[in-house]
């Protein structure tokens, strides 16, 4: 049966030092790709996987983020304000948990989306999460089927999805997609103020329960200027 994950948060509070110039003036989530503000090709799949609540944090120039958002009815959004102080991934996603109660929840990186394969990857999430066996579950996806990223992955996953990561001099099949499924109960004993999210990563590695689900699909990062014509050519091509 597939899990009821009904709410999300997006990470964009970053300051896209690496999408200079563009982020200069424009917040990272709001550079367009093909048309569409990368925001919104979470947004969609989000709406299409049932979400109905996002939260999405805000840093730099946050105004701006804040009256793009605004138009959006569906799913509601609920605004995080890290005006004052960048809270970092793990950070951010504690400030915001009374959002969301008790229940799972998605969290998105704002500079990346992806082409589904047949079935949605955010339904194929929903229906491979297990609480009983996952403390988080992680969208990867195969580095071949990657655009915009050059690195040599991030983890090697066992046949029952367990992950690990790489060593430093070790070069891994699968790279982190951007896309989790966990719960509020999991950032429990985290630190106050700002963290990444790889401590509940290696937390969740050493308990044997940081899971993987091959993306089905192609991954489309959009970190750089340079990344955005790579993007969108892989888009042109799966539309043909």
């Amino acid at each position: 049966m597939i899990a009821s994950v009904r709410q999300a948060m997006i990470l964009a509070a970053g300051l896209g030092t690496r999408m200079r110039p563009i982020t200069n003036t424009l917040p990272k989530p709001l550079v367009k790709v093909d048309g569409v503000a990368l925001i919104d090709h979470l947004i969609t799949p989000l709406r299409e996987a049932g979400v109905t609540d996002i939260v999405v944090n805000v840093h730099h120039l946050a105004d701006m983020m804040e009256q793009h958002l605004a138009s959006c009815v569906s799913p509601r959004i609920h605004i995080s304000d890290e005006r004052m102080a960048l809270l970092d991934s793990g950070g951010g996603v504690k400030k915001a948990l009374a959002h969301f109660g008790d229940a799972p929840f998605f969290i998105l990186n704002a500079d990346s989306f992806w082409i589904d394969g047949p079935v949605p990857n955010l339904a194929r999430m929903k229906a491979a999460w297990d609480p009983a066996l996952m403390d988080m579950l992680l969208l990867v996806a195969p580095t071949p089927a990657a655009t915009g990223y050059e690195g040599r992955g991030d983890f090697f996953m066992a046949a029952d999805g367990t992950l690990k990561r790489r060593g430093e001099k070790l070069v891994a099949p699968f790279v982190y997609a951007g896309v989790i499924i966990t719960t509020p109960a999991f950032f429990r004993d985290t630190p106050d103020g700002p963290f990444s999210l790889n401590l509940l990563f290696n937390r969740a590695i050493e308990a044997g329960r940081l899971h993987g689900l091959r993306l089905d699909g192609h991954w489309l990062h959009v970190g750089t200027p340079e990344a955005i014509p790579l993007a969108e050519a892989k888009l042109h091509l799966s539309v043909r």
